[in-house]
C-alpha cells in the first residue's frame, strides 16, 4: 500500500464530514448533480439546493421533461448558471442514450455535456465504486505539499491523475476512500491559506513540512472582483428573468436602473449567446419557455 494511504484511511474513518452524497443509498444521479453544484461553490451553499433539486427531479428523465429554463430558475444563486444548462442537457442525454441510468464507465460520462475528467471519475468512483484517481483542487494541494514539497500545486493537467494513481492502494474499496480522504484533508486540514499541520495525519510524511515550509509561487488563477463586474450584471439579469418566469420580460424593462446600460446590454447579449436566455419580439425569457 502506498505510504500515505494507511494514515489517510484511518483519519478519514474518524473525521469525514457527514455529507448527503456520502450516505448509503445516495444514487449516481444524486452524485452527478452534487458534483455539478460543487464546482466552485462551497459545500454549505450546495446542500439545501441539492436536496431541493433531487426532490423536484429525482431522475434524469424528470429534469429532461422540463424546459431548460426551469433548471436555470431552480439553480437560483449558486453561481455559474451555465452549469444548470449543462446539467439539463446531460439529463436529456442520459434519458435518450442510457435509458435514464447515469453511465458507469468514464468514457461514456465524458461524452455527456458539461462533464470533464474530475466529474467523470468522481461519479465512477463515488457512485459506482470503481477504481480511478479522482483529483480536485484540494487533492492537488495535498499531493504538492506531501509528495513534492511545495506550498502550492502547479497548473492542473493530466500529470495530476498519474500522481494520484501512484497513491491509490490496489484494493478497489480502499482506493475510493483514499480519493475521498485526500480531498477531505485538503478541504478541512491542508487548506490553502491556514493549514492545520498539527492535526494532519500526514505530517510525519510531508515533504513540505520537512523542508521547513518553503514558499513557492502561487499560480492559482485569481477570481476577478464581483462587484461592478459583467458577472454581477449577468446575475442580475438572470434574477429578473427567474423572478418573472415563465413569463417573459420586455427587453427595455430588464434592469432599467442598472448604472451602466452598455454593461447591461453586454450581459444580456452574453446570456443569449450562452443559451441562458432567449430574445424575440422585444421580449427576453429563460430558455425553453413558450412565447406568450
Amino acid at each position: 500500500m502506498p505510504q500515505i494511504a494507511a494514515p489517510l484511511l484511518a483519519w478519514y474513518r474518524d473525521n469525514a464530514r457527514d455529507l448527503p452524497w456520502r450516505r448509503a443509498g445516495f444514487d449516481a444521479w444524486g452524485t452527478l448533480v452534487s458534483e455539478f453544484m460543487l464546482q466552485q461553490t462551497p459545500v454549505a451553499r450546495v446542500i439545501p439546493h441539492l436536496e431541493a433539486w433531487l426532490t423536484r427531479w429525482p431522475t434524469p428523465a424528470d429534469l429532461a421533461a422540463d424546459p431548460p429554463g426551469e433548471a436555470v430558475t431552480q439553480w437560483a444563486n449558486l453561481g455559474y448558471p451555465r452549469r444548470a444548462l449543462w446539467l439539463h442537457r446531460a439529463a436529456v442525454e442520459i434519458r435518450d442514450r442510457h435509458a435514464n441510468v447515469v453511465p458507469r464507465d468514464v468514457e461514456s460520462l465524458l461524452a455527456l455535456t458539461g462533464i470533464g475528467d474530475y466529474t467523470a471519475r468522481a461519479v465512477a468512483v463515488f457512485a459506482y465504486g470503481d477504481r480511478h484517481p479522482v483529483v480536485d483542487t484540494n487533492t492537488r494541494r495535498v499531493l504538492a505539499r506531501v509528495v513534492d514539497g511545495v506550498a502550492q500545486p502547479g497548473p492542473p493537467g493530466r500529470v495530476d491523475l498519474a500522481a494520484m494513481e501512484a497513491q491509490l492502494p490496489a484494493d478497489v474499496a480502499a482506493a475510493a476512500v483514499v480519493n475521498a480522504a485526500a480531498m477531505e484533508l485538503g478541504a478541512i486540514v491542508c487548506t490553502a491559506r491556514s493549514p492545520k499541520c498539527e492535526a494532519c495525519p500526514l505530517a510525519d510524511l510531508c515533504a513540505w513540512r520537512a523542508a521547513g515550509y518553503p514558499a513557492s509561487e502561487d499560480r492559482r488563477r485569481r477570481q476577478a472582483t464581483y462587484e461592478g463586474s459583467d458577472r454581477q450584471a449577468r446575475g442580475a439579469v438572470l434574477k429578473a428573468l427567474r423572478d418573472a418566469a415563465p413569463s417573459p420580460v420586455v427587453l427595455a424593462e430588464v434592469l432599467p436602473s442598472w448604472p451602466d446600460p452598455v454593461q447591461r446590454d453586454r450581459a444580456i447579449d452574453s446570456l443569449i449567446a450562452d443559451g441562458l436566455a432567449e430574445a424575440s419580439a422585444g421580449l427576453l425569457r429563460l430558455p425553453g419557455h413558450a412565447a406568450s
